[in-house]
Formats: structure tokens, C-alpha cells, sequence
């Protein structure tokens, strides 16, 4: 029942402390971890930049570009031919 008269061994030792060892580094990065996911900032879109249509729009808002600008931007954005929005409004 009882081996090695109640002594571990040096191999035991080190198993034993390399367990417990990688018990703590466990347990402290899981609270690193735990803490750096819960005060991180909330984002509306994970890592991306916003879309450039969203761009254009903010700069048109702003007065950086005028309309004709912004529509000729906005076409090739699109992929649509810049006079077709034109043709739509003035029906």
C-alpha cells in the first residue's frame, strides 16, 4: 500500500511541481485573458474599417465634396453609370 516508505522519489518531486506550476500558469491566464474580453470596448463591426460608402456619405454630410462629386463617386462605388440616378430624379 504504502511504496517507497512514505517518500516520494526525485521524479515525483519535479512531476509535482511542474504540475502545480502549470496549474497556476493556467489559472493566470485564464483571468488575463478573462479580464483583457471583458473591458475591451464595445465595437459595432469587430476589426473592420467602415465601408467606403459610409465614408462618402460622412464627407458629403460634412460639405468635404459637393453633390456632383458625391454622385460621381457614389456611381463608381456602385458600379452604376454616374446620369443614371441623374434620369431617375427628374422623371
Amino acid at each position: 500500500m504504502f511504496w517507497n516508505e512514505h517518500d516520494a522519489g526525485g521524479w515525483a518531486w519535479f512531476a509535482m511541481s511542474a504540475g502545480m506550476l502549470l496549474f497556476w500558469l493556467l489559472v493566470g491566464m485564464i483571468a488575463v485573458l478573462s479580464f483583457r474580453a471583458l473591458s475591451r470596448p464595445e465595437r459595432t463591426a469587430p476589426t473592420r474599417e467602415a465601408a467606403p460608402g459610409t465614408i462618402l456619405d460622412e464627407r458629403f454630410a460634412r460639405g468635404d465634396i459637393d453633390e456632383d462629386e458625391y454622385r460621381r463617386r457614389r456611381a463608381v462605388l456602385t458600379g452604376r453609370p454616374a446620369d443614371e440616378g441623374d434620369r431617375l430624379r427628374k422623371r
